[in-house]
């Protein structure tokens, strides 16, 4: 049976501050003089009385309480078995003792079963005092638990996180007097290194000696540099796990220790694959590359070929058919009738030129002769003039330096570059003047085309099918050359190919020879 000393609580009070006492006592007189105590105080706390061992079970299980105040000898229900029940059911309660008259063999004894305080009920100047004493040590008791049940519940949740992240997690430090030490290592470091966490929490010399010699440098380095500026931490290298080489890469950002030391936490984890991936797509485009080249120069030795005989087989015909068209004007009579026949041979004489300038001309696009002649400053001012014939806008070429003289590949590559970019311009640009620019700058030679058309754009520069721009880009490279294409300042496109010069001595040119041994 429950016994509701309650009362409502002072205006000037906060309710959370109303203290919650359950009275295990029989006589209801003895619970009214304990609670005048804290009347006497200034102070009325919400109270329940019982006087039984089911009583007190049921109050205990139907609210929260700050404290317990129990007499020592209550009918069927002692103090020591009230305290027993109080810590079956896990209670952390301030349980403070009253007796009618108590000795210290009494007190000390309940003191050892888990009481907090023991008072005489002739001698209750301390009870309020303690009460709140014991109340505010239980409260911190019950925040440091729970700060406990927090902190166990998010290490659980951390380490299901480390446990199933694709690496290990890890906490390096590094103290003067200490060097390199780990910290935490995740179980992740078993499927990386082969290691145990003991074995790399025991000993960092596990991880550095699994580390590339090479690697390991650089790894050193970069602690150092993150350290000093407390820069993001961020390494790539070589380990060696189970005789097998691996990439890994470290991720971590710095913090500095109370000791003055470095901290880092982050993940290490296993990009072997990506870099396996890396590297087969750069021995792809590697071989694409050579295989261009192959195809480059076996459309050139084409074009020398085709170029060849057009220039003696049908260069020869038309001048021979030439010589006898004239022949055969000379021989005709000059009376009536024969005038039509000249000017019929004359016609003739005039079509079979305008068929050997033809020939010239797509000779010289094929393989231009004075390209090997005469360098390639002449083959540029040829060609723009050829431009300038053929649609009419006016192309100015300016060499800087004449005496720039370019190995033949060198040489044939800028010119078909130079045919490529005339023909984008004729097609697309709209433009009414082309200035090309030849020159000489820090062992490069730079070549310059710039118009003053409607200029490009981002997606004409991405069209799937600009395949004249991949071309022009594949002979840069394929040069060790730079290549720009961007719109121009005051309009139009400028585009820019830089190669290196090979008569300067800084200068380097592939092998011809390295892209089709590669490619075979």
């Amino acid at each position: 049976m429950f016994y509701l000393y309650g009362s409502m609580v002072p205006a000037s009070k906060n309710k959370d501050s109303l203290l919650r006492l359950l009275l295990v006592d029989a006589v209801e007189d003895d619970a009214a003089r304990l609670l005048a105590r804290f009347s006497d105080s200034g102070q009325v706390p919400h109270s329940v009385r019982v006087a039984s061992a089911d009583a007190l079970r049921t109050a205990l299980l139907s609210q929260a309480w700050d404290a317990i105040l129990c007499r020592h000898r209550v009918p069927g229900l002692s103090a020591l078995a009230a305290l027993k029940l109080m810590q079956e059911l896990d209670f952390d309660l301030p349980f403070i003792v009253i007796s009618d008259s108590i000795d210290d063999k009494t007190a000390a004894r309940a003191m050892r079963a888990g009481a907090h305080d023991c008072f005489s009920l002739d001698r209750l100047e301390r009870l309020v005092p303690a009460i709140e004493r014991e109340v505010r040590d239980a409260r911190l008791r019950a925040d440091h638990r729970a700060a406990l049940e927090m902190l166990k519940v998010s290490e659980a949740r951390f380490r299901a996180l480390a446990s199933n992240l694709p690496g290990m997690v890890f906490q390096l430090q590094i103290e003067a007097g200490t060097g390199l030490r780990f910290v935490y290592v995740s179980e992740g470091c078993f499927q990386l290194f082969g290691l145990k966490q003991h074995e790399l929490l025991a000993s960092p010399q596990h991880f550095l000696g699994a580390i590339d010699a090479a690697d390991r440098i650089i790894l050193e380095r970069t602690l150092e540099e993150s350290a000093a500026g407390f820069a993001p931490l961020n390494w790539e290298g070589r380990i060696r796990s189970k005789g097998q080489a691996k990439w890994i890469s470290l991720r971590s950002m710095p913090q500095r220790l109370d000791t003055g030391g470095v901290q880092w936490q982050g993940i290490a984890t296993d990009n072997t694959r990506s870099k396996e991936t890396e590297a087969q797509l750069r021995r792809s485009r590697e071989q694409m590359s050579e295989l261009s080249f192959h195809l480059e120069s076996a459309k050139e030795e084409e074009r020398e070929r085709i170029a060849r005989d057009i220039h003696d087989e049908l260069g020869s015909t038309l001048v021979a058919i030439k010589i006898e068209t004239s022949l055969l004007g000379g021989k005709l009579p000059a009376e009536a009738g024969g005038g039509m026949l000249r000017d019929k041979a004359h016609a003739i004489e005039t079509l079979v030129d305008r068929a050997m300038n033809t020939v010239s001309r797509v000779a010289r696009e094929l393989r231009p002769g004075i390209l090997k002649e005469f360098g390639l400053p002449a083959a540029i001012e040829c060609q723009a003039e050829d431009f300038s014939q053929r649609t009419g806008i006016a192309c100015r070429v300016k060499c800087d330096d004449e005496g720039i003289e370019l190995d033949e590949k060198s040489s044939l590559a800028l010119f078909r570059i130079l045919q490529e970019t005339l023909t984008n311009v004729a097609k697309h640009a709209h433009a009414s003047l082309v200035v090309v620019r030849l020159r000489r700058e820090k062992g490069r030679i730079a070549l310059e085309i710039r118009d003053n058309g409607r200029g490009i754009s981002e997606a004409d520069m991405n069209k799937p099918k600009s395949f004249g721009l991949r071309g022009i880009r594949e002979r840069a490279s394929s040069l060790n050359g730079e290549f720009s294409i961007a719109p121009a300042e005051q309009g139009g496109t400028l585009i820019v190919l830089r190669v290196p010069d090979m008569s300067q001595p800084n200068g380097t040119a592939p092998d011809e020879e390295d892209p089709q041994r590669n490619l075979f």
